[in-house]
């Protein structure tokens, strides 16, 4: 959802960089990216209310079964407009739940708004020329309202220590944010009070390990059946970006940091490495929790190995003893993020 820094040009000595590399955005430009803010903002509002708002509570449309060919087509995008319209509906109704559908897209893209801007400072620091970050709008229910966000990368990476901080300042910038946002979810959980559906598929999003670890820290008991509440499933999904962003595979943040702390060998072996084990534990998560993720991630994983990781300017420059304090950091990060198996179908 937030790879950041996905396209970087091959080096150029800096001589050869343009002098406006690090040029500030125009105002068209600030509208532009605002723009797209702000209608993410509006649809992954509206995809926290088809996530809150209890099933059942909003009527089902009545959309008359399809006599015709021509009818089959508009079935789908007509009982999909009349949903929504009851949704909204709905929830102008029970302000409530506007209200926690607000606070669920302010705490997501606050975590994504962080990770993006981490990635833009560390470039601007660098005088390295990227694009304000680019939030994609999706329309809701799909995917949380969301795609994710991204920056472009738009002139060369000038050397492995600007790669390695460019790369590690996404992720651990929304992981600060991500910190907060755990704790507010679990100093508001409230235990689950509805009984689970008795018909249809069951879906089971299992906690990360910073979630699980702060709730034994707070005396959060049974944190699997704690009502759904908006702080814990913008952590939840924060989480699980930030995970991705960081297994150490190709143009992901966690490849860069590799590439940038280890050189290209270390960087395809480990690569190689994260790939084979999560093709072990794909078979795993079906037989375990009835979910393809691992599947999932093992198809992702094996696109970003086949993407080149282009090289960066002074490949014998020494990161120093900082940095390495900084990839352990990072590290941490990821294994508190990480979960192989975050969903459990049943």
């Amino acid at each position: 959802m937030s790879e950041s820094v996905s396209s970087i040009p091959r080096f150029v000595p800096r001589a050869e960089v343009s002098r406006d590399a690090g040029a500030s955005p125009t105002a068209r430009e600030w509208a532009r990216h605002a723009a797209l803010f702000f209608v993410t903002a509006l649809t992954v509002t509206w995809a926290g209310l088809v996530l809150l708002i209890p099933s059942g509570e909003v009527p089902e449309p009545t959309v008359a079964e399809p006599s015709t060919i021509f009818g089959y087509f508009l079935f789908v995008p007509t009982y999909y407009v009349q949903w929504m319209a009851a949704l909204w509906s709905y929830a102008l109704a029970h302000p409530a739940y506007l209200a926690k559908g607000a606070t669920f897209a302010a705490a997501l893209l606050a975590i994504l708004l962080a990770h993006e801007a981490g990635h833009y400072v560390a470039c601007r620091r660098y005088g390295v020329r990227a694009t304000l970050p680019f939030f994609i709008p999706v329309p809701p229910p799909f995917l949380l309202g969301t795609f994710g966000a991204f920056i472009k990368i738009k002139s060369p990476i000038p050397s492995r220590r600007a790669l390695f901080d460019i790369g590690v300042a996404g992720p651990l910038a929304g992981f600060a944010v991500l910190v907060p946002v755990a704790l507010l979810a679990l100093w508001t959980a409230t235990p689950e009070t509805r009984p689970l559906p008795t018909e249809g598929v069951l879906l089971f999003f299992n906690d990360p390990p910073l979630l699980r670890l702060l709730a034994g820290v707070m005396g959060v008991e049974d944190l699997p059946n704690i009502a759904p509440n908006p702080f814990h499933i913008a952590a939840w999904v924060g989480l699980l970006v930030t995970s991705l962003n960081l297994i150490p595979v190709g143009q992901l943040d966690g490849g860069h940091a590799i590439y940038a702390l280890f050189g290209a060998k270390a960087h395809r072996r480990t690569g190689l490495a994260a790939f084979a084990l999560m093709l072990l534990l794909a078979p795993l998560g079906w037989l375990w929790h009835g979910a393809p993720s691992g599947f999932v991630y093992a198809a992702l994983l094996l696109v970003m190995l086949r993407v080149r990781h282009p090289a960066a300017g002074h490949e014998t420059e020494q990161l120093g003893r900082a940095r390495f304090y900084v990839a352990a950091l990072t590290l941490l990060a990821f294994l508190l993020s990480f979960t192989p198996f975050p969903i459990t179908v049943r």
